[in-house]
């Protein structure tokens, strides 16, 4: 497994604040990519939604921006945009260059401090963007990220950012996750629960699910969100249909997903040119799902204890 850089076109720049558990991710599409979306969860925070579906009249994005502090952090991405135009990328007008830059937030504001990315953040973000392998762990969007908060941020766990690239059918499909989420992060293969809500004496995880079955109320502040990627040649629907089915990577691997209480949202970006033949779309789609479950362990696997939580157990055996 690489990394989301792995696709030709695709670059990736973070920046954060660590004492306060803040940060931001900016995934940019040099030269631009056919964007998609799909929003499950019914807690979301974000940007330019609207415009990354199908029947739009612009459909490519330059950059999708995955940011902390609740809605305030929507403000990285005027940062993005001015270092988007000061490089000449953008939606060509009469005034020079617009940047179109999707985004969505996580809710990070009660780990760390309650300071949040700022225009100025999305611009280093957007400015250390590079295709190098993707950093992951504590860092950028992940850096206050968490799992498991059920009985509270108290017994919640770390999580982080994580990233995949899987190659298919002479494509490559690349996958971003900033894990968020109320429910546990689990291996798909058997259910085991790799950092979630933790029993406050033993320090056990409980089982999100069977906490919220006997009763136990969830409140809003949690989202996973994603970019999957390939340098294939696809249609804004076929994007709409990856950022979808790519959702189930987050269901095979976090319990309970797409809750009330959740805004998990993935976006989709494809740079390739060349139309494909379009019965590889099924190898596409499988490997989506692939890419994000990876990325999502992988999230877990390099995240790190900070503001007072432990860290995942994250294990291949």
């Amino acid at each position: 497994m690489g990394t989301i850089t792995d696709v030709a076109g695709i670059q990736v720049g973070h920046a954060e604040n660590e004492e306060a558990l803040t940060g931001c991710t900016v995934v940019v599409a040099d030269g631009g990519a056919t964007v998609g979306v799909d929003v499950r969860g019914a807690a979301p925070g974000t940007r330019e939604t609207d415009l990354a579906r199908p029947g739009t009249l612009v459909e490519r994005a330059d950059a999708v921006l995955l940011t902390g502090g609740s809605a305030f952090g929507l403000d990285a991405a005027g940062g993005v945009m001015r270092r988007l135009r000061e490089r000449g990328q953008g939606f060509p007008t009469g005034a020079g260059p617009v940047p179109i830059v999707p985004g969505a937030v996580i809710y990070d504001l009660e780990i760390g401090e309650a300071i949040w990315p700022d225009a100025e953040m999305g611009y280093r973000a957007c400015a250390a963007a590079s295709d190098a392998a993707v950093a992951q762990g504590n860092i950028g969007a992940g850096s206050g990220a968490t799992v498991g908060k059920i009985l509270g941020i108290g017994q919640a766990t770390k999580s982080g950012l994580g990233s995949s690239s899987i190659g298919v059918a002479g494509f490559t499909i690349g996958a971003l996750v900033v894990v968020n989420a109320l429910g546990d992060v689990v291996r798909p293969g058997d259910g085991q629960i790799v950092a979630g809500a933790r029993d406050p004496r033993t320090n056990e995880y409980v089982g999100t699910p069977r906490v919220i079955l006997a009763g136990g109320s969830a409140r809003a502040g949690n989202t996973t969100l994603g970019v999957v990627a390939t340098d294939a040649g696809l249609t804004s629907q076929d994007m709409q249909y990856l950022a979808r089915i790519a959702h189930d990577g987050l269901a095979r691997t976090i319990h309970p997903v797409h809750t009330m209480a959740d805004g998990d949202t993935i976006f989709s970006l494809a740079t390739g040119t060349e139309p494909i033949d379009r019965r590889l779309m099924v190898a596409l789609g499988v490997a989506a799902v692939a890419a994000v479950e990876e990325a999502v362990l992988a999230a877990v696997r390099f995240a790190e204890p900070a503001g007072g939580l432990p860290a995942g157990r994250y294990s291949e055996e």
